[in-house]
């Protein structure tokens, strides 16, 4: 398995488990926007959107820029690479491991697993 720096994994995936968060990269893949255009369409504070995007800036799933009173947020799509490449290592496992069932119940006579044979008799 691929080596990784499991802090920044654990950071990335504490920001993608919540919806918002996830709802604010969303709309940061079309492009930069002020943190308040990016509140507009959540029905909780400014300060809750910024504390939420302080969590994607710790991850590195986000790059804020300030000029004067406004605030800018970019997406930072590397961190996003790194946990699919983690993910990609686990969805090989299950793959195998689906297809080689897929395979014993092709081989078992009438769908039936040998183990339900042996229940059977």
């Amino acid at each position: 398995m691929v080596e990784y720096d499991e802090t920044h994994l654990d950071r990335v995936f504490h920001a993608l488990a919540d919806p918002t968060r996830r709802l604010l990269l969303e709309r940061l893949a079309a492009g930069e926007r002020k943190v308040g255009e990016l509140a507009e369409p959540f029905p909780i504070s400014l300060a809750a959107v910024s504390k939420h995007v302080r969590v994607l800036e710790q991850a590195g799933l986000v790059e804020r820029r300030i000029e004067g009173r406004s605030h800018y947020c970019r997406l930072r799509p590397e961190p996003l690479a790194a946990a699919e490449q983690w993910l990609s290592f686990y969805e090989g496992f299950w793959s195998q491991r689906l297809n080689a069932l897929e395979t014993a119940l092709k081989a078992a006579p009438d769908g039936q697993s040998t183990k339900e044979e042996k229940q059977d008799e």
